[in-house]
């Protein structure tokens, strides 16, 4: 490395990560600098193709080094993504998963699945990889959310290969029944196809698997958290008490066992149901308020009609209420991951 390299990478290490609260150059975020002329090219290695943060980089980046290193009067920056990887996973289980996410909720009708399913997209319109399971086995929505209907996964091998809508990858019970006829499983038999989706889908390699689980704190949600390496769990809820009180047994429900509570969503905010619920509880537990999602009948149209507002409205207030959220969740995952490694991180991430 030059002496002019060395000047540009001494001033890019003032640049903090607003995330992890260390600097970009230390993180291993800078990469394949260069220099012609008068202008320093290089890459910064994002943890989420999600980040809502570029234009900050860029600013940071510009305002450390132009003026500060003679010579050097432009940046070029090029961007590229790596999520960590939860090292549990590939610990635990045979397969090529960076995170699981789990999204719950204290009770049905919150809007638990609409918000895996624009999260799923909206993640995937970002350029990440992304994997959706259904795992409320007898009561499976994700179908008709997804615009996918009662499809049949193709087998190959002794592998099912998962359905796709809007870039995600999807699997569900509701693609392997009948759908005029009742699903009656007993508790074990709720664990052996939760597992089945995970290990018997040839899911490829994935960034993120988003599991929208049953509401409540039942058979499946707890079958999930302990039998599979969580990255952490999102509680969805609606502003009004009665919503947050179920939310908040959730959320404990996820504390007792140990795995991270990512955020609270506060789902159709607005005059029917009031505002402030789900951040409200957020502040009470210590943990992130992940985003409020306005009350809007396209967002119930676009779940009927199986086309997510995060991807067919995506400037509406939901569909930006959705984006900010995944965006928002991204940087959650990365955070946790990174922050609970024993290793700091993108130099040790393959």
């Amino acid at each position: 490395m030059t002496d002019l390299q060395q000047q540009v990478m001494k001033a890019l290490a003032t640049v903090i990560e607003p995330e992890l609260h260390r600097d970009i150059v230390s993180l291993n975020m800078v990469r394949d600098l260069s220099i012609e002329g008068d202008t320093a090219h290089f890459t910064i290695v994002l943890t989420t193709p999600a980040c809502p943060l570029k234009g900050v980089f860029v600013n940071s980046c510009n305002a450390a080094v132009i003026g500060k290193v003679p010579g050097i009067n432009h940046l070029q920056i090029k961007w590229d993504a790596q999520v960590p990887t939860d090292r549990n996973i590939s610990g635990r289980l045979d397969v090529n998963m960076r995170s699981i996410i789990a999204v719950s909720s204290g009770k049905g009708g919150v809007g638990k699945s609409t918000v895996s399913t624009n999260l799923a997209v909206a993640l995937a319109e970002a350029g990440a990889r992304v994997g959706l399971i259904d795992a409320d086995i007898l009561n499976p929505n994700l179908p008709m959310m997804t615009g996918l209907g009662h499809g049949r996964p193709k087998v190959v091998g002794d592998k099912m290969v998962p359905m796709e809508a809007y870039g995600v990858k999807v699997i569900s019970t509701g693609f392997l029944i009948d759908p005029s006829k009742p699903m009656i499983m007993r508790g074990p038999m709720l664990h052996g196809a939760i597992r089945q989706f995970f290990m018997d889908v040839q899911w490829g390699e994935l960034d993120y698997m988003i599991v929208d689980l049953p509401p409540g704190t039942g058979d499946a949600p707890l079958s999930l958290a302990q039998s599979f390496p969580l990255t952490g769990a999102i509680i969805v809820t609606q502003p009004q008490e009665v919503a947050v009180g179920d939310a908040l047994r959730s959320a404990a429900m996820f504390e007792t066992l140990n795995v991270p509570i990512l955020g609270i969503v506060e789902n159709m905010a607005g005059d029917f149901f009031g505002t402030g619920g789900g951040e409200k509880l957020a502040q009470q537990r210590g943990v992130p308020f992940l985003g409020r999602i306005p009350l809007d009948a396209e967002v119930r149209k676009g779940g009927d009609l199986g086309r997510p507002v995060a991807v067919t409205a995506p400037d509406s207030p939901a569909g930006q209420a959705f984006i900010t959220m995944a965006q928002t969740v991204a940087a959650r995952v990365s955070t946790v991951m990174l922050l609970t490694a024993d290793v700091i991180p993108l130099n040790v991430i393959g």
